[in-house]
Formats: C-alpha cells, structure tokens, sequence
C-alpha cells in the first residue's frame, strides 16, 4: 500500500511537471499580436498569430500588438512665430508595422514616439503665426506626421495621422480676436449694402431708360402704383398730372428765350428811331 501511494505520488509529480512544462513552451497569440522570440538572448525572429512552441528557460518570447494605438498629447505650451503664447493638444494614430525593430532598436515605443510627438508639435506650431494655427491646422497636421513618421521609422512605427485637437488662447487675445472678427462682419456688412445699392440704382437706371422710351409708360407705370398704394388703409394718395401733358404745354425755357429776343429787338428799334430823329 505504502509502494502504491509513492508511485501514485510520483506519478503526479511528473505529470505535474509535464504539465508546467508545457503551460511555458506554448504560446497562444491572437490575430493582433505578434511573438518577437529571442534564444539564449539572440533574435531569432517573429512567431504568429496562433499557437506558437518555444524551448522553455531558453526562449523568450515578447508579445507586440499591432493594432492602432491613439495617444492623446497633453497640451503643450507654446510661442507662435508671430508672438503669441497658447496652448496646444493633440491626439496621435501609430501602429506597430515591424515587432522586432519595435522591441530591440528602442526600450518602450510607445513613451519614446509619445515624447518626440510633444517636442515636434512643440517645434511645428512654434514655426507658425497664429492665424495658420487656426486656419491651416490640416497642413501642420501633415507636417507633425511626416516628422514624428520618419523619425519613428526605424523603431517599426508607422505614424497614421496626426490632428491638433484644440488650441487654447489667453482671453486677451480672444478678445482681440472677436473684436477682429466684428469689424471684419461690420465691413462685409456696408461692402454688401454698397453693392446692393449700385445694383439697384443700375436697375433704375434702365427702368427708367425703358420707360422714358415710350410714350405713356410712366403713366401706366404711375396708374399701377396708385393701384397698389390703394389697397393699404388710411393712404392719402397724390394724383400728379400725366408726364405727356408737357407736350401740351409751351417750353419754358423756348418761351423764356423768345421773349428776351423779342425785347433786345425792341430796344434796338427805339434807339433807332431816336437816331433817326
């Protein structure tokens, strides 16, 4: 009996020791990891997706995994081109494209590409006046990921984007700004009310051209505005006289004319016969 429970016994410590064998030399890596396997420190390559069987004590294997990481950049301080201290965040899109350069040619990726991301927003936005911070940030966006992509390149990082998130302003400068931008509205508002207003003259202008054209026009034209001016309450309507009743009437200036020739003729007469006396 005491024979059977040693060999029991042993028999469960082997398999016990089978068991943590194997627990160590198989791996289970998901589709979005990757095994980066070093032999007695050496690399021997990239395993996976799957299972994966590694010599245990020998082998180690380091688990990278390449999906999308987003880093948000904490906002950073900065100086425009032109003058100006503001704050800048933005968010950062990387993945991993090369486990083994991510794991041997730099100790912690992610904190060495979230560091050179700060200090290039810093360096980029410092290069830029206010105004392209504000209204060019797609081009800066391009210009930060360019940077921060080659220089990350040889870690095994592919930089997929970058978009400065928000830039915070001192509220001096927001107030200058929203003083700015009602003079701006201001003046769009009197250039927009002078054009309208030289449209609308140009129009008369042809209206009345037309009009003058032919013989009773304004008149209709009148009849129909007294026609709509009618229809309001309490209108006191003024009826002028038809516009063709001066073909009727004598010119002035031709009555005026003829008049003073006809005393320069008379005058002439009288010192005449006065000579002639």
């Amino acid at each position: 009996m005491l024979f059977i429970s040693e060999s029991l016994l042993s028999l469960i410590v082997v398999a016990t020791f089978i068991l943590a064998i194997l627990s160590m030399a198989i791996k289970i890596l998901p589709e979005y990891e990757r095994g980066v396997l070093f032999r007695l420190g050496r690399l021997v390559g990239v395993r996976g997706p799957g299972l994966v069987i590694i010599i245990p004590i020998i082998d180690k294997i380091e688990r990278v995994s390449l999906r999308t990481i987003t880093f948000d950049v904490p906002p950073q301080e900065v100086i425009t081109r032109d003058n100006v201290t503001c704050k800048v965040n933005a968010v950062l899109y990387y993945r991993v494209v090369a486990p083994d350069k991510s794991i041997v040619n730099v100790e912690k990726f992610h904190e060495a590409t979230s560091q050179f991301a700060q200090t290039t927003l810093r360096s980029v936005v410092g290069q830029a006046d206010l105004d392209e911070l504000l209204s060019q940030r797609e081009k800066l966006n391009k210009i930060i990921q360019k940077i921060v992509d080659e220089a990350t390149d040889p870690w095994g990082i592919k930089v997929t984007a970058v978009e400065i998130k928000d830039v915070i302003l001192p509220t001096e400068m927001q107030r200058a700004i929203a003083r700015q931008a009602e003079a701006e509205r201001d003046r769009r508002a009197i250039v927009i009310q002078a054009e309208g207003e030289r449209e609308a003259a140009e129009k008369l202008a042809e209206a009345t051209s037309i009009l003058s054209a032919q013989e009773g026009a304004m008149t209709l034209r009148m009849l129909k505005t007294l026609t709509e001016a009618a229809q309001s309450k309490g209108t006191t309507i003024l009826f002028p006289l038809p516009m063709e009743i001066r073909s009727l009437l004598p010119d002035p200036e031709k009555w005026f004319l003829a008049s003073r020739r006809g005393n320069e003729n008379k005058e002439k007469a009288d010192k005449e016969e006065k000579i002639d006396g």
